[in-house]
């Protein structure tokens, strides 16, 4: 096998090495190195960010790649409107860690509205939440609703919250 020099320091490396032995540059025997992953932003910019940024794995300086745009998509993001495994959400996230006005996750935390296994928020539906008013399996809230617990002010609010959805949802025919 022919040895080829690590593009960074010049030191000796196999082809197929991963790492230099002597700097530890990423795939030494490439000419270039972008990093892993996938990066993607949209041409179109609203106050400096791209309206739509994906990015998942790390750079090529090993830094996790992070989404930042009006529409933010990667294992971390940052946006208006984000989906993202660990993210904020200024308007609307959802994922498995979520902060932002209205949160969907796992863990959720929502500053109006969350909903997850985990919900914080004014507005909490959850397993386990916290919030003003919660519906919930085990929780603590102003007004909650829960298996142990039904103060009547939550229930109702409940209830109409559901009602309201299922009429926005419905379809209407003809």
């Amino acid at each position: 096998m022919n040895l080829v020099s690590c593009r960074e320091c010049r030191h000796t490396v196999s082809p197929n090495a991963s790492t230099c032995p002597e700097c530890g540059a990423p795939f030494p025997s490439r000419e270039k190195w972008n990093g892993w992953g996938y990066e993607w932003k949209s041409g179109i910019h609203v106050l400096g960010y791209p309206f739509i940024h994906i990015a998942f794995g790390r750079g090529p300086d090993g830094k996790l790649r992070v989404a930042r745009g009006i529409i933010a998509v990667g294992q971390f993001a940052i946006g208006v409107i984000t989906i993202a495994q660990f993210g904020i959400g200024l308007l609307f996230g959802v994922g498995q860690f979520i902060f932002g006005c209205i949160s969907i996750a796992q863990f959720a935390a929502g500053v109006y509205f969350s909903l997850g296994q985990f919900a914080f928020g004014y507005l909490a539906i959850g397993q386990i939440a916290f919030g003003y008013y919660a519906k919930c399996q085990f929780g603590l809230a102003w007004h909650l609703w829960s298996q142990r617990t039904q103060d009547p002010e939550a229930v109702y609010f409940f209830k109409t919250l559901f009602k309201i959805l299922q009429s926005f949802f419905r379809s209407n025919p003809g």
